[in-house]
């Protein structure tokens, strides 16, 4: 008993002193610790300062050798991407009746976006509301919310939300940190773990903010809503490439969606009224931009193994 209200108290201690530290002292690199460790003999200012490195290791280094964090980042270049377009504000309508599970949408997201076969920026889930309920596929993105709490832990301001909806991250100013990854609820983010695919390709390429492309060893990657395709009046990659018409994509203060297959622009108000849209964990607060239509007068019912016989 004793042993345990010591470890208590042990852990208070610890997450008194180290929520006091703040993002910006917490996101260092390990590169910084190897260095400061390397010669523990070299002078300094006696001042200890508690950081958590890359390796999830919390570590003590003296003051006199940390130098400010943005010193090391690129400039929050491209200015015009971070803004947004003007008078827009995008909304994708996701129809889980029509899936098939083309995966085509799929396809063509890891194709544009340098990723490997295990990575995903939108993927085709299979789901089943309850025992007694027939099956259906889902696609997932990015969500894209209004109130986004991946921005806000971001210490360095690679993720941020632009005026038209779009939340994008800046891979060249991500540390690799993830805390965007643990505050998103959804699951929409991932870590380049390895190198991307098809990285000599892509050496020497500009990067381009919109499309996230090319693609970075240890940092966040996510769905961009084809922000670069917007800029060229075009619909997003996954609505074009979807062969069923699954997605309808379009301008909420327009009152209005195209659906990719059939080319069709309907009103976004009616289209979400007459089928009962909702978004995914509206209870949270996030205001996702994204709608579903429940999958009623569905083209394909997809078979589920029985894993209990």
């Amino acid at each position: 008993m004793e042993d345990q209200e010591n470890s208590v108290k042990s852990r208070r201690r610890f997450l008194q002193k180290f929520g006091s530290l703040g993002l910006g002292a917490i996101a260092v690199s390990s590169a910084l610790t190897e260095s400061c460790s390397s010669n523990p003999k070299a002078p300094g200012s006696g001042k200890k300062i508690t950081l958590l490195n890359s390796k999830n290791e919390l570590v003590e280094v003296d003051s006199a050798y940390i130098s400010t964090l943005n010193k090391d980042l690129s400039p929050n270049h491209n200015s015009e991407s971070r803004n947004g377009l003007p008078g827009k504000k995008f909304v994708l309508v996701v129809d889980l009746g029509k899936c098939k599970n083309a995966r085509k949408c799929m396809d063509k997201c890891q194709a544009v976006h340098q990723l490997r076969p295990d990575q995903h920026h939108l993927n085709v889930l299979l789901m089943k509301d309850s025992e007694h309920t027939a099956p259906y596929y889902m696609p997932k993105h990015c969500q894209h919310c209004d109130n986004p709490p991946c921005v806000k832990v971001c210490p360095v301001d690679a993720t941020f939300k632009r005026t038209d909806g779009i939340v994008l991250i800046d891979n060249e100013r991500c540390i690799g940190c993830r805390f965007c990854i643990a505050a998103c609820p959804y699951s929409a983010r991932s870590f380049n773990w390895y190198e991307p695919k098809d990285a000599e390709k892509y050496k020497g390429v500009a990067y381009d903010i919109e499309k996230n492309v090319p693609q970075k060893k240890g940092t966040v990657t996510k769905c961009t809503f084809s922000a670069d395709c917007l800029r060229d009046g075009k619909l997003p990659y996954c609505v074009s490439a979807c062969p069923n018409g699954v997605y309808y994509f379009g301008n909420v203060y327009e009152d209005a969606v195209t659906n990719g297959t059939l080319g069709e622009t309907v009103s976004l108000n009616n289209l979400l009224a007459q089928n009962s849209a909702y978004r995914l964990l509206e209870d949270l607060g996030t205001a996702p931009s994204i709608y579903y239509l429940p999958p009623k007068d569905r083209t394909l019912i997809p078979e589920i193994e029985d894993t209990q016989s």
